[in-house]
């Protein structure tokens, strides 16, 4: 199997929420919690490594943030399992985006990355 095969078996899906009690538009801090879900669709186990992100804020200013696992895991996914959870992001504008990769290993030992897709960082208000 390819790496594209494998990396094809991992669909991650984000959805991101604008924490109005917990951001300060006045002093420029913008907080936004984000869902993510992780479903395996390939046949064989796989165990997320680490995580990539790269977060993009409205003057695309760049932050990359680099890690083992997610909030402090790393899941082993069996074929059709979804893993879910939540974590949060900080900009200094009100709008941005995130978008990277995670990185797996199959139960034969292929290492592959997952695409996370550009999702956006809009609250309410920002939207015309």
């Amino acid at each position: 199997m390819s790496e594209q095969q494998f990396s094809d078996s991992i669909r991650v899906e984000a959805k991101a929420t604008y924490l109005p009690h917990e951001s300060v538009p006045d002093q420029q801090r913008f907080v936004f919690s984000y869902d993510i879900a992780i479903t395996n669709r390939g046949e064989t186990r796989a165990q997320l490594l680490s995580r990539y992100w790269l977060i993009t804020d409205a003057e695309q200013r760049h932050q990359e943030v680099r890690g083992e696992g997610v909030i402090g895991q790393q899941p082993l996914l069996a074929p059709g399992e979804t893993y879910n959870y939540q974590s949060f992001v900080v900009l200094e504008t009100q709008t941005g985006t995130m978008e990277g990769s995670y990185q797996f290993r199959d139960v034969e030992g292929h290492l592959f990355d997952a695409e996370i897709p550009r999702f956006a960082l809009v609250p309410p208000f920002a939207l015309h």
